[in-house]
């Protein structure tokens, strides 16, 4: 029981990543660019490292005392892409009103912080220049109305975007608390500059910084609304009378959880990362995180 207490405590430490996110969006004077894309393509670095050199072969080995060592490698192929198809309906099916991985304008986010700060005139920018908009500035002129609606289904959205999230990293730590710590620190780090972007849409939808805030920060709890279910379903459902859970079922969710964590890291954190930086700051980022994760499985051999 107490892995499971410290597996949820790590998937609620990455959650609330997103309230610091949120935070620095509405208390901080100016955004630091470059360590937000150091920070992305760190995180990025972390999760496809240990997916590829542990949560796949960690896969493989729980599916091969069930199904031998040739059915075991066509299992897990077959979870890991089940794990990127998954992640990738939710992006189809449940897309957010505006995409919480893009960077945002100086201006565009100076209101959040600053009461005093103009609000742009979003509709003179979409159409100056030809109807070019300035870079990083968003067209938010239609939120003019619904604005509530419009706020709660764009938190909504990013709710149910984490939610995959937080599987991932109660899952890894339930198993091995040491990848778990690993992975939850990869997936706090993501979550800081998700939490920014997130505060955008949500403060232009309500018109008010103060439910822009707690929306933002209300959306990363999903990760361990995630890992609570996650858990109730692995317990009740799947884990019988004794509660162990089978080690095909973990197998498969092993190589799910890999293909959601490199869906991840190629759709949203890489982009995300080059977006923030300038120069070689996101691929430094990248390297960071696969060499950090490398030495830390080293050590703990």
């Amino acid at each position: 029981m107490g892995n499971v207490w410290f597996a949820l405590g790590l998937t609620l430490f990455a959650g609330l990543a997103t309230g610091i996110g949120s935070a620095i969006a509405f208390f901080a004077k100016r955004t630091n660019y470059r360590f937000l894309s150091v920070a992305t393509g760190f995180s990025a670095g972390v999760m496809l490292y240990v997916s590829f050199v542990e949560i796949f072969f960690k896969g493989v080995n729980a599916l091969a005392e069930c199904y031998g060592d040739y059915w075991c490698h066509w299992i897990n192929a077959a979870s890991f892409f089940g794990g990127i198809l998954l992640i990738w309906l939710i992006d189809a099916l449940i897309p957010a009103a505006e995409n919480p991985h893009e960077t945002h304008a100086e201006k565009e986010i100076a209101p959040l912080h600053n009461p005093s700060a103009p609000i742009p005139d979003f509709g003179a920018l979409a159409q100056a220049d030809g109807g070019a908009k300035a870079v990083g500035m968003h067209d938010h002129g239609h939120y003019d109305s619904k604005l509530m609606r419009m706020g709660l289904f764009t938190a909504l959205a990013i709710g149910i975007h984490n939610f995959p999230e937080g599987l991932a990293t109660f899952l890894a730590a339930l198993h091995d608390p040491t990848l778990g710590v690993s992975i939850a620190i990869a997936i706090a780090l993501h979550n800081i500059p998700e939490g920014i972007s997130v505060s955008v849409p949500i403060f232009y939808a309500v018109g008010s910084r103060k439910k822009a805030f707690v929306y933002s920060f209300l959306s990363g709890l999903a990760e361990p609304v995630g890992a609570v279910i996650a858990y109730l379903v692995l317990r009740f459902f799947v884990g019988g009378e004794s509660g162990v859970i089978p080690p095909q079922f973990m197998g498969i969710m092993f190589g799910g959880v890999a293909g959601i964590m490199v869906y991840i890291s190629l759709d949203e954190l890489l982009p995300t990362s080059r977006a923030y930086g300038k120069g070689h700051d996101s691929i430094i980022g990248l390297i960071a995180g696969m060499a950090v994760m490398a030495l830390s499985l080293l050590l703990m051999k």
